[in-house]
């Protein structure tokens, strides 16, 4: 079904509000993928935070002018689904991966982070980053790493000196009186 000239408005202004706010774009080449794959992908893509979309290529190339995503232009040829991160910048790359595996027509083609282009392939280093309570796990490790090596080296310290063996033993006292 033809779009007029409003509902092809409606569509870039949603793309371009979308692409203002994404941390990802991932295009993928979709011919041949059944109706019930592209319906499972978009439910995951819902739950997921990514914005999945099938549209005309001017229609997006409009959308993202002005954007990080714009770099992306000249590479939006053919039959495309534009799914853009909204949550976490390897969402995206994480959907396509995942449904690709199952569905080898599903095929990645554009790459866009940052204000630069990627090609099809780097979909496997933008799903390889971590969610964002991943990276919070990581962050907590490396501080409190400095903490746990210091009562480490305390530790040995006393151990070496001998003083260990006795607060152990004071101790253990204390508490069965």
């Amino acid at each position: 079904m033809a779009l007029n000239l409003s509902q092809k408005q409606e569509v870039v202004a949603e793309l371009a509000e979308v692409a203002a706010k994404a941390h990802s774009l991932v295009a993928a080449e979709y011919a041949g993928t059944t109706v019930a794959q592209m319906t499972a992908m978009r439910k995951k893509a819902r739950e997921t935070g990514v914005y999945l979309r099938v549209v005309k290529n001017t229609l997006a190339s409009r959308a993202v002018a002005g954007t990080e995503y714009e770099c992306a232009q000249d590479a939006l040829v053919g039959p495309l689904l534009y799914a853009f991160s909204t949550e976490e910048p390897g969402a995206a790359g994480r959907l396509i991966k995942e449904f690709a595996k199952g569905n080898d027509k599903l095929q990645a083609k554009v790459v866009a982070m940052g204000g630069q282009l990627y090609p099809g392939s780097h979909v496997e280093v933008l799903a390889s980053l971590p969610t964002r309570e991943q990276a919070l796990a990581m962050l907590a490790r490396v501080l409190a790493e400095p903490a746990s090596m210091f009562a480490r080296a305390v530790k040995a310290v006393a151990d070496k000196q001998g003083g260990g063996g006795e607060a152990e033993q004071a101790q253990a006292e204390a508490e069965t009186a």
